[in-house]
């Protein structure tokens, strides 16, 4: 089964998908060795990584190559963060080819204008383009995919704007009218219930795809146990982890003057050395070096 059917039928057989946030290859690594199902090839974790916004500072090719290298490192399907698709429907159409090429098992695409702003961004710009033209978007993405089993996901951000639930309904509905394979529901609630009563009331057929950063409460139990969710994504979480570690060392380093007590603390060298295929590089050493 290739990456691209196994993240199909994951949202074919009803079970939660999860998939971990990651910015770069390692990352990716240590998100498949932890046993997530996939990697989210998320946007703002790149960006930040970069240290910039994310709003469309970083290129499209700068996106495509850091998913492209971590499709090459790990076994489980990649779902890309292709924000706005970085133009029209023109764009997407010759946009989504290149990821699918890329080693990506599923896009995600969201109804804001370009360039956009981050979600979670405290008054941040949250504007939407027409139903009408992110339709056609969706359906530029689906008819430009060369696997049926390539998977387009279309993300609502009407919460976000506060547009309100028959908004957020209106416009998922009309996705998937337009081909998408999954709606992802964004909203930064610090609670689940704004959330919880959009997919009580949703209609669609196609599943459901959460990002719980704003409201960590829900669970994987709880999720799954709402029946209409495919895909749990943890967005951030990578990044967040290791500016929070490597705060924390460095302090520390600066505090003792040294690295004596912070080294016993980290992983061992040999520890990465195994993590960048140390034991695959052994081999073609062994069959090829002559």
């Amino acid at each position: 089964m290739t990456k691209n059917q196994t993240l199909r039928a994951s949202l074919t057989s009803g079970k939660l998908f999860t998939a971990m946030a990651a910015h770069n290859p390692l990352a990716a690594k240590l998100a498949e060795e932890a046993g997530f199902g996939g990697i989210w090839g998320s946007g703002f974790e790149l960006s930040a990584s970069y240290a910039v916004p994310d709003a469309n500072i970083l290129s499209m090719g700068t996106h495509l190559e850091m998913m492209r290298a971590i499709a090459g490192t790990v076994d489980v399907p990649l779902i890309a963060d292709i924000d706005t698709g970085f133009g029209n429907a023109v764009n997407v159409h010759y946009v989504v080819p290149l990821y699918e090429a890329a080693g990506a098992s599923a896009i995600v695409m969201e109804d804001k204008t370009f360039p956009k702003d981050t979600s979670l961004r405290a008054d941040g710009r949250q504007e939407l383009v027409r139903i009408e033209e992110f339709q056609g978007k969706v359906a530029a993405a689906v008819a430009a995919r060369k696997d049926r089993s390539f998977t387009v996901i279309a993300r609502v951000e009407a919460l976000i704007a506060g547009l309100g639930h028959e908004e957020a309904w209106a416009r998922g509905l009309a996705y998937e009218e337009a081909g998408a394979d999954a709606v992802l529901i964004h909203s930064k609630q610090p609670t689940p219930d704004e959330i919880l009563a959009f997919i009580d009331g949703w209609k669609g057929r196609v599943p459901l795809v959460l990002v719980p950063t704003a409201y960590p409460q829900l669970t994987e139990a709880d999720i799954a146990a709402l029946g209409k969710v495919g895909i749990v994504i943890y967005g951030n979480h990578a990044i967040r982890a290791a500016a929070g570690a490597m705060r924390q060392v460095f302090a520390r380093i600066r505090a003792d003057g040294g690295i004596r007590d912070v080294d016993r603390t980290l992983p061992a060298v040999k520890d990465i050395i195994r993590l960048q295929g140390d034991e695959h590089m052994r081999r073609v050493e062994a069959s090829f070096l002559k």
